[in-house]
């Protein structure tokens, strides 16, 4: 029984998203097959499944709209959007999931259930009137199990919802005990992973590092040498980044100091500089899989920092923030590492990024050049919708 309570308490995601998988194909065995109750049943699912295809095309249209804006008919549709709507929303950006989002979603909700009634009469009803005539005869278990495959529809569109939801309250942020409960899932991350997360994110999250997760751990150590002597005075705090210092990781060499400097010999202003190194990385460096897969273990043992990631051209989140705040700096511009966390698509991770001060403006601006692939992470007014929690590591 303890062991009954503990799993609940320890997947209830899982649980959940099973009970609503499970509930219409119990139901359709348990009542049996219905010609009247499955045409009911049809407008229902016909119901869930223009929401989710509202969804998912109205997510999308957002994002390539508010987000991406640089291409075709959604760039066309953005610059006609009046300035003071622009600059609203890209002084609160989420205003982009909690208002524009619906509204997009709606709308083209609505066409798609209207045109989703008119098949069904034309096509499906009549089929399931022959279908009751044919089954008259059979027995209870048989019209039983007819009745359970005709409700599996139902149930896949129920989990795609669910999950959606799920998604969406992720993206929000509600509390770390939520989201840690979502990484625990494994049916959310299938479902999500699979079907939710490649369109609902576009170009984004098809083009992000396909295990950007938990792979940056952060590790608070006293240095207690002499501890005992002096009670503790004189102790110092080190932390570590995986597995290693800031300054290790930060360490740079004349190799990379004149390649630096090579790069942006024909760059005036500072934001320029900073942009092109952010080009440079995000273009040449790639994700390392396997490492991120060690540090998930806990095993530090392949190397991190930026001499690494310049001479094998591939690191993760910290190793990319190290090489851009050594190639910044070998060019004289201010750059820090920032530790928080990034949204890759379905949680809320440990990530790291940097800030770079552009003078002319007297101001710090957002670099992420890992997460170049996926669209503009450099100087981006909506920077903060998938990075929260900012924290200046050094």
């Amino acid at each position: 029984m303890n062991n009954a309570i503990n799993f609940i308490a320890e997947n209830p995601i899982d649980i959940m998203l099973s009970v609503i998988f499970a509930y219409p194909i119990i139901k359709g065995f348990l009542f049996k097959f219905s010609s009247k109750n499955l045409k009911n049943d049809i407008e229902d699912a016909g119901s869930y499944v223009s929401f989710i295809i509202g969804s998912i095309l109205g997510a999308y249209m957002t994002k390539s709209i508010f987000i991406e804006n640089n291409k075709g008919i959604y760039k066309t549709i953005y610059d006609c959007i009046p300035k003071n709507i622009i600059y609203l929303i890209e002084g609160k950006p989420i205003i982009i999931y909690v208002v524009c989002m619906p509204i997009v979603i709606f709308i083209i909700y609505k066409i798609i259930d209207i045109i989703i009634a008119c098949v069904n009469r034309i096509t499906f009803y009549p089929l399931l009137d022959g279908l009751e005539r044919l089954l008259r005869e059979k027995s209870n278990f048989i019209k039983r199990i007819i009745g359970a495959i005709c409700q599996t529809p139902k149930s896949i569109c129920f989990i795609l919802l669910a999950t959606f939801f799920l998604n969406v309250f992720s993206m929000l942020g509600i509390n770390q005990d939520y989201s840690r409960k979502l990484e625990k899932s494994d049916v959310y991350a299938f479902v999500s992973r699979e079907f939710i997360s490649p369109i609902t994110n576009s170009n984004i999250a098809k083009e992000l590092p396909k295990i950007i997760n938990n792979s940056f751990k952060i590790v608070v150590k006293n240095d207690s040498q002499d501890s005992t002597e002096n009670n503790g005075i004189g102790s110092k705090t080190i932390v570590y980044y995986n597995g290693i210092t800031l300054n290790e990781g930060l360490r740079s060499n004349n190799e990379i100091n004149d390649f630096a400097r090579n790069l942006v010999k024909d760059k005036n202003s500072p934001k320029a500089k900073a942009k092109t190194i952010y080009d440079w990385i995000g273009k040449n460096i790639d994700y390392d899989y396997k490492k991120a897969d060690s540090i998930l273990d806990n095993n530090f043992a392949m190397k991190s920092g930026a001499i690494n990631t310049f001479y094998t051209r591939k690191g993760i989140c910290f190793d990319y923030a190290c090489l851009y705040a050594a190639m910044g700096k070998a060019n004289g511009l201010k750059v820090r590492v920032i530790t928080g966390e990034g949204f890759n698509g379905s949680n809320w991770i440990s990530h790291a990024w940097n800030q770079v001060y552009v003078e002319d403006e007297k101001r710090w601006i957002n670099v992420d050049a890992t997460f170049y692939k996926g669209g503009n992470y450099f100087d981006s007014s909506i920077f903060n919708l998938d990075h929260r929690q900012a924290k200046i590591a050094g």
